[in-house]
């Protein structure tokens, strides 16, 4: 029976299916809400003094700046995204005088030099046209002695939600191997990660995992999300016709661990880096 839900069936050029950054309250379930639990360890890892002026670069839908506001006592918070939409979401979920929400391009940030005291970023930097111009436009905002520090998904592996969901869309259709976050992103490696911070001339560079648990209530609560098209997997699932897409879903029924009540245990690793301006 897994064979047969897992073999063949699926016909999609990758370029059918769009990335779409949209809407705040769909991107959220998909993984918004494990954002949230990385962040927080991100935050207490980055260890930046009360009072500092911060900027979250690529802010989505709020879950590293509502992180920052809860845990970092900031003087201020400036958060930008290229996404109307998601800084529409984020601006209405933290309304906190502290934080500001802005639609600006990450690599060319609207802001003075040496302006910012830490500069971050979640879960952006692989999908920036230019991400060095990214970090050297943080290196710009920077004062002397600031922190520039993010954390993106493994996706080769260890993002276990995405990686299960790959290795069956690829199992069904091995076209949609161009599509998978594990093989288009290089920055998803820790190598690579840091040799990009070392590479832009910050110091005192480091590369750390955080890992958080991913507990889903059943395989709806895993699916549905799949099914709200915000980010390049969702995209995939709402390209496909019925049939694909149903075809998909039993592959991944069969290969999720599932409890004897429905539930499902997985985990999620980001790779977080950090280093400081001169």
């Amino acid at each position: 029976m897994l064979r047969r839900a897992c073999r063949g069936g699926i016909l999609l050029a990758p370029e059918q299916a769009k990335e779409v950054w949209a809407a705040g309250a769909l991107y959220e379930p998909y993984v918004g809400r494990w954002s949230r639990l990385v962040a927080r360890d991100f935050i207490e890892w980055l260890a930046v003094p009360r009072d500092a002026e911060w900027l979250d670069v690529g802010c989505g839908t709020g879950a590293l700046s509502a992180a920052v506001l809860l845990d970092a006592a900031p003087r201020s918070l400036y958060a930008i995204d290229a996404s109307a939409g998601f800084i529409a979401h984020a601006r209405a979920q933290l309304p906190d005088a502290r934080a500001s929400f802005v639609v600006a391009d990450a690599q060319t940030l609207p802001f003075g030099s040496a302006s910012r005291d830490a500069v971050v970023s979640g879960l952006v930097l692989n999908f920036l046209p230019d991400p060095v111009q990214a970090v050297a436009e943080t290196m710009r905002v920077l004062r002397p002695g600031g922190v520039c520090a993010a954390y993106v998904w493994d996706y080769t592996g260890k993002m276990e939600m995405m990686r299960l969901f790959w290795d069956a869309a690829v199992a069904l259709d091995p076209r949609a191997l161009a599509l998978d976050e594990g093989r288009r992103f290089p920055l998803c490696r820790a190598q690579a990660l840091g040799d990009l911070y070392v590479g832009a001339g910050l110091r005192g560079v480091e590369v750390r995992a955080i890992d958080v648990p991913t507990r889903l209530r059943d395989f709806d609560d895993y699916w549905s999300p799949f099914l709200g098209g915000q980010g390049p997997a969702p995209g995939y699932v709402v390209s496909l016709g019925l049939a694909q897409r149903e075809r998909l879903r039993d592959c991944l029924r069969a290969r999720l661990p599932l409890a004897d009540d429905g539930a499902i245990a997985l985990s999620a690793r980001a790779w977080a880096v950090r280093g400081y301006a001169h």
